[in-house]
């Protein structure tokens, strides 16, 4: 006899079905294949005493448990209540007529209660692509997907509430989980823009990244200010897109950290330590687990003091930053994560710090000051849209200066940016103008005659690169949306190149 109950496992964000065939036949024992890990194998030891603790009885036969498809390795502890289920339908012990309508996950403990697993939300949405009425997960893990639409999502707390559910009785749809809604955004207690003192140039290349997406360094000497404007960042951001919103919810469903009230809302700010390794950051590890630069997609990854990170940490963002995914390949495994994060940086100009502040105090060797500058490499820099020198606030400003401009007030300039950006790319596959690649920026970045002969004075006299031609003409973009222009202006260059230059001087020239 052969019965079929489903199950799914996450690869990366997307979810892929696992059939959990039951065959019953004469002989002794339970057998379990389908290229199952530890965890999966010692699945039977909790499911048996889970089914034994609710009265159930082991069938005295020969029992197959096949997870298919069987070349797709099988991690973890969710297939737990779709076995405990399969092995009740194919003993006849319980007859269940919806068992082939729903994805089932969840852990089992000994005494039948069902423990909360990861990736509820690319579950579900897998279960309605794919024509399943509905998805069984623990109620720890269910309010995760109670946003999506068009498939009834269960929570369960037991296993005789899963056997309900597929049974069909009225009062199983008690344990539906109904959608929150979008929750209303709330940033009160965010840092604000307002409470910055000066820091006039800064405040606004920080709009201009925020307005664009735009990747940030800000250097300057100790309690300047960088990581206080740095922390301000999230309050102007705009709520997230459904369609952003669904992709980042998943990508933390997947990590184990799912907001248990459904998608989020809010961009993610991500600030990990200078002692992070290479698999927390980038993504991998035993179960190919998304990093902290996966979790600050659509949102902000703030590296503070980032010439204190290992070198190879610093140039392993290259390639994300430029591309928005990575690809982590292992020998038993390649997953693909988005990673489309808005990168800000602070840095002190030199060892000590007080290189430039007009006081003198700094007492570093120029050999020194070269070797601190060498951690963050050339291609590394290049990949930075802005570049900004927070300088000293002076003794008028920090103790005379009232009130600056709220939070409030430039997250609207910003979100009317973003609004332009979204009409703009709405074909493109894209959100924000810092995702522009050169087809794009041509299309979108056209130059007028007098606007092209700065641009060549431009890269004359700075030695620009490519890429540091185009995401000049990136951040002017930007510039003219926050203006609300549809075309870019020679003003808008200019501002864009002041952010730009390495060296100020030559940029004030220009």
């Amino acid at each position: 006899m052969l019965n079929k109950t489903y199950c799914a496992s996450c690869i990366g964000i997307n979810a892929v079905t696992v059939t959990v065939e039951m065959d019953i036949s004469p002989g002794i024992g339970i057998h379990l294949v389908g290229l199952p890990d530890s965890a999966v194998r010692e699945s039977l030891l909790r499911v048996v005493t889970a089914l034994t603790s609710y009265g159930f009885s082991i069938p005295g036969r020969k029992l197959v448990v096949n997870l298919a498809p069987a070349d797709i390795r099988k991690e973890g502890s969710s297939y737990d209540l779709a076995i405990a289920l399969g092995i009740l339908a194919v003993s006849g012990q319980v007859k269940m007529p919806l068992c082939e309508d729903f994805i089932v996950v969840g852990e089992l403990s000994l005494d039948g209660k069902v423990r909360p697993v990861p990736g509820s939300l690319p579950i579900a949405c897998h279960a309605k692509d794919s024509g399943f009425k509905g998805c069984i997960f623990p109620q720890a893990s269910a309010g995760e997907a109670a946003d999506i639409d068009g498939i009834r999502i269960y929570g369960v707390e037991t296993l005789s509430q899963a056997i309900d559910i597929l049974c069909g009785l009225p009062e199983a749809d008690t344990r539906l989980v109904r959608p929150g809604g979008r929750g209303v955004r709330t940033t009160t207690s965010l840092p604000d823009f307002k409470d910055v003192k000066g820091q006039t140039v800064a405040r606004r290349g920080l709009e201009i990244a925020a307005a664009g997406g735009h990747s940030v360094l800000l250097s300057g000497p100790p309690g300047s200010g960088k990581s206080m404007m740095a922390s301000c960042l999230p309050s102007i951001l705009p709520p997230m897109t459904r369609e952003e919103s669904i992709v980042t919810s998943k990508l933390y469903s997947v990590a184990g950290y799912g907001c248990k009230g459904g998608l989020m809302t809010e961009r993610p700010f991500r600030s990990p330590h200078q002692s992070i390794s290479m698999a927390s950051l980038i993504g991998g590890g035993p179960n190919a687990t998304p990093g902290d630069i996966s979790l600050a997609h659509n949102g902000v990854l703030y590296l503070d003091e980032v010439a204190q990170f290992g070198k190879s940490l610093i140039d392993s963002l290259r390639q994300p930053v430029e591309d928005g995914k990575v690809t982590i390949s292992r020998v038993r495994y390649k997953v693909e994560y988005p990673c489309s994060f808005m990168l800000v940086a602070s840095m002190n100009p030199c060892p000590c710090g007080y290189l430039g502040d007009g006081t003198g105090r700094c007492t570093c060797s120029r050999n020194a000051i070269e070797r601190y500058r060498a951690r963050i490499s050339g291609p590394f820099l290049d990949r930075i849209d802005l570049q900004i020198f927070v300088s000293q606030v002076n003794a008028d400003e920090m103790v005379r200066a009232g009130n600056a401009e709220p939070s409030s007030v430039i997250a609207g300039r910003v979100a009317r940016a973003r609004e332009m950006q979204l009409r703009r790319f709405s074909s493109e596959g894209i959100f924000t103008n810092s995702r522009m690649d050169a087809s794009l920026i041509k299309k979108y970045c056209p130059l007028g005659q007098k606007e092209s002969d700065f641009m060549e004075k431009v890269i004359r006299r700075l030695n620009l690169s490519a890429r540091s031609y185009g995401r000049i003409l990136k951040i002017s973009r930007t510039i003219a949306d926050l203006e609300g222009n549809d075309s870019v202006t020679l003003r808008d260059i200019s501002e864009a190149v002041q952010f730009r230059a390495l060296d100020r001087n030559d940029a004030e020239q220009l």
